[in-house]
């Protein structure tokens, strides 16, 4: 089995995070189809602005990297937000290092994750999948996460 720690991401981490992460993202809005890719990678930039206009120190949000002793696997970033009956978290990042996916480090990061939320009283954890990312969806479904909405669409 395997297990995973969770650290803040640093200053460095978080660098090279953001570098990556918008086009990451822009690279996904494009391949689910919602939108071209000039409005897909403004809309990156516009969210990653919006969400985390501190970076790290953005209230409420937590970037967490997993380790598997030394070696970094994945990161993490959740924000923690309270509602009339308690405090809710939505995940709006979630990676895991290419060549170690199916390898139990997903599973383990959200276990770890899920475990920090416990602690801090958090009464949901909520995220979003695109469509075609059937891994995720799959492994978020063994994990419990059930289906809320689902938004379609059809190339014509």
């Amino acid at each position: 089995m395997v297990t995973v720690r969770l650290e803040p991401m640093t200053d460095d981490q978080y660098l090279r995070y953001r570098q990556r992460a918008e086009v990451t993202y822009t690279e996904h809005i494009v391949a689910s189809g919602a939108m071209p890719e000039p409005e897909a990678r403004k809309k990156a930039r516009d969210d990653y602005e919006r969400l985390l206009p501190a970076g790290l120190r953005t209230p409420d949000h937590h970037l967490w990297v997993g380790y598997d002793g030394p070696d970094e696997i994945g990161m993490l970033w959740l924000h923690v937000e309270r509602r009339s009956d308690g405090p809710h978290a939505f995940g709006y990042d979630f990676e895991v290092r290419a060549e170690l996916r199916r390898k139990g480090y997903g599973r383990a990061m959200i276990e770890a994750v899920e475990q920090v939320c416990r602690d801090l009283g958090v009464l949901s954890i909520g995220l979003n999948v695109f469509g075609f990312n059937l891994g995720a969806r799959a492994l978020y479904e063994q994990m419990g996460y059930e289906t809320t909405a689902i938004r379609m669409h059809k190339r014509l």
